[in-house]
């Protein structure tokens, strides 16, 4: 009897000691092996800086230590995140759904790592898990904006490629304007590049030829050739993507991008947490990462057409319009 007792002190002196140093050998943030590939540089100020802005956001608030490799050219998509995956990297996060091919296929071989691509349409079992922040609520209330400032009724739009998202987005931003003004006409055109800087130029240059005075464009780098012809032309311009106010202070009315510091760090805290899904993952106004900043320009009437457009879709009074394909929204 004494040994039975005896056996059964030591056992659950056992289970105190083990539930006593286990926590111990938890993983920690920092042990966790996490990259971020990026199609261009983080000094862009759109795009790839704003994607990079969430990583240091993310390491600085949840102890991670995540890398970067930046100007990744699309034939090495593949080849890089495989690099990182026989690795035995736990998180590959990639910025933009150029990236979704390459991870669907480069995913099936390696199912000890998660694969999140940032603005990713497609989600695999067991571990490919996009993110799709909803830049359409984003660029709606551009569209508003660009809507109260156009003087010439003329809008002019460049993409970066004709994907589903950006054609999706491009047109909410249309539907923004003619939420002003019915009347109101676009122009619409692709870069079919990021980065060309004097592609962007030579685009906004004719846009402005045919008597378009405000200008949107949403292809990273390529926009900042956009701003120069705008602000040597006297065209306004809105931002998008980052925070471009300070790049033409006098030419970009406003700017509007994602919060990518709460994004990513909602992304990284929720994939550590085992809480990030293998479908696409939707952020947007909800999540409280859409920001606008306003130039010194833009009156009080402005505002607050964008705060009721806001309230809208916290309301979900416009989600129907924004559920639409791109061919319905066209």
């Amino acid at each position: 009897m004494k040994l039975k007792n005896l056996l059964i002190i030591f056992i659950f002196s056992l289970l105190l000691i083990l539930t006593t140093i286990l926590p111990v050998f938890a993983k920690d943030a920092s042990d966790y092996d996490m990259v971020l590939i990026l199609p261009g540089s983080i000094d862009d100020q759109s795009w790839n800086a704003t994607n990079y802005a969430g990583l240091a956001a993310a390491n600085e608030e949840l102890g991670t230590n995540i890398e970067y490799v930046e100007n990744v050219q699309a034939s090495d998509y593949e080849s890089t995140m495989r690099n990182y995956a026989q690795r035995g990297y736990d998180l590959i996060l990639a910025a933009g759904t150029q990236f979704d091919e390459a991870a669907q296929r480069v995913s099936q071989s390696y199912t000890d790592t998660t694969f999140t691509v940032v603005n990713g349409v497609i989600a695999q079992e067991p571990n490919l898990k996009p993110v799709m922040p909803k830049e359409y609520e984003a660029s709606f209330l551009a569209g508003i904006i660009a809507g109260h400032i156009t003087e010439n009724k003329k809008l002019g739009l460049v993409g970066g490629f004709p994907n589903r998202q950006m054609i999706k987005l491009l047109n909410t931003y249309v539907w923004g304007a003619k939420n002003v003004d019915m009347d109101i006409e676009s122009t619409r055109s692709y870069a079919n590049s990021w980065s060309n800087v004097s592609l962007g130029n030579q685009m906004a240059n004719s846009m402005i030829d045919d008597d378009v005075d405000v200008l949107f464009f949403y292809a990273n780098e390529v926009g900042l050739g956009a701003i120069q012809a705008a602000e040597e032309r006297g065209a306004k311009f809105i931002g998008f993507a980052s925070n471009q106010n300070d790049v033409a202070p006098d030419t970009v009315m406003a700017s509007i991008y994602l919060n990518f510091e709460g994004l990513y760090t909602w992304i990284v805290e929720n994939f550590m947490t085992g809480e990030l899904e293998a479908v696409q993952n939707q952020v947007g106004i909800n999540e409280g990462i859409v920001e606008v900043v306003y130039g010194e320009q833009i009156g009080q009437e402005v505002k607050d057409d964008v705060n009721q457009a806001v309230m809208s879709i916290k309301n979900g009074d416009v989600l129907d319009y924004f559920s639409m394909s791109p061919e319905e929204l066209e």
